[in-house]
């Protein structure tokens, strides 16, 4: 019988230490929000843009030498592609992206630029899953999901264990609340796993707030038929995994769902307040405190998990 490896709190342990090594901590900002300082884990800043870049180095360097030459296939809309693009082009392993056709210009350029391949599907129409598992099997490359997979939940995790310590050193509470964007959900089950006396909520966009209903349920249930528009490309997951679930669940995760009004609002509160451009998917988690979804109190910590924006869209967001 086969035993599927699981995630865990040591692999989350062992993820940060190797991403220490090749980058440094993103910074971590402290803002009153209703009168009560909140800490800000700006993963924006990372040098893709966002915190996929941590699961994707767990992951990738974990293969050993032979899966190495056979190379990688991933399906992204654009922030796993390029963590998975930049952790290829440094250990030198070549690597495949499906990205759908309607991705932001930037995350596709942004890609590219790290030298992966793009092969583009209709979000409509096609299944990314299936597109991406056939280029796998065709070229005997190893499959790296988004978010469905142990190594890549532990990298996410990395990132709420780096902010701990950050908080301590800062003079802050240790982490009580964690509030984490969620699209697959391996932001936040790492962050569950990292800090296992910490609060977990996780923010989506209404129309795609799967993995809130899933949690009140018990199961998972996916996004309902014709979902609305959302300008969080990053967070467009129709159905979260069972791995996924099952930690958050575990956990007693709670969630929220935040509107586009109040996601366009945090993208400015973000520039005016802090100077970081922050991406739609990237803000939900600060759009749920400045909104009152959560109510931030002593030991609030919220991740901005990416700012890979398109710059029309992001024009009309602060011109608003």
């Amino acid at each position: 019988m086969t035993i599927l490896r699981q995630p865990t709190r040591a692999g989350v342990r062992d993820a940060a230490a190797k991403l220490a090594q090749v980058v440094p901590p993103t910074p971590l900002y402290v803002a009153e929000i209703r009168g009560v300082p909140v800490a800000l884990k700006a993963e924006s800043l990372q040098p893709m843009g966002a915190f996929k870049l941590r699961g994707a180095w767990h992951r990738l360097t974990a293969l050993n030498e032979a899966a190495r030459r056979r190379g990688v296939v991933a399906f992204s809309s654009g922030n796993h592609a390029q963590g998975i693009a930049w952790a290829a082009k440094k250990l030198g392993i070549a690597a495949t992206i499906v990205m759908p056709s309607d991705a932001p210009r930037s995350k596709r350029e942004g890609t590219l630029a790290l030298g992966a391949e793009v092969v583009d599907y209709d979000r409509a129409t096609q299944s990314r899953e299936q597109i991406a598992a056939q280029l796998a099997e065709a070229r005997g490359a190893t499959l790296v999901p988004s978010f469905d997979d142990p190594w890549i939940i532990e990298g996410q995790g990395s990132c709420a264990l780096e902010a701990a310590t950050q908080m301590v050193a800062a003079g802050l509470p240790s982490p009580a609340h964690v509030v984490v964007p969620c699209g697959g959900g391996g932001l936040a089950a790492g962050t569950a796993l990292a800090l296992p006396d910490a609060r977990v909520t996780v923010v989506e966009p209404e129309g795609w707030d799967d993995m809130r209903r899933s949690l009140e349920a018990g199961w998972i249930e996916p996004v309902g038929p014709n979902p609305p528009p959302t300008a969080c490309d990053s967070l467009q997951t129709p159905r979260v995994s069972p791995l996924t679930f099952d930690v958050l669940s575990r956990r007693g995760a709670e969630g929220v769902a935040v509107s586009e009004a109040g996601i366009a609002a945090a993208q400015r509160w973000a520039a005016e307040r802090l100077r970081l451009v922050i991406e739609p998917g990237g803000a939900v988690a600060l759009a749920a405190l400045l909104t009152g979804k959560v109510a931030p109190a002593a030991g609030t910590l919220a991740i901005l998990s990416g700012g890979n924006v398109d710059l029309d869209a992001y024009a009309k967001v602060l011109k608003a």
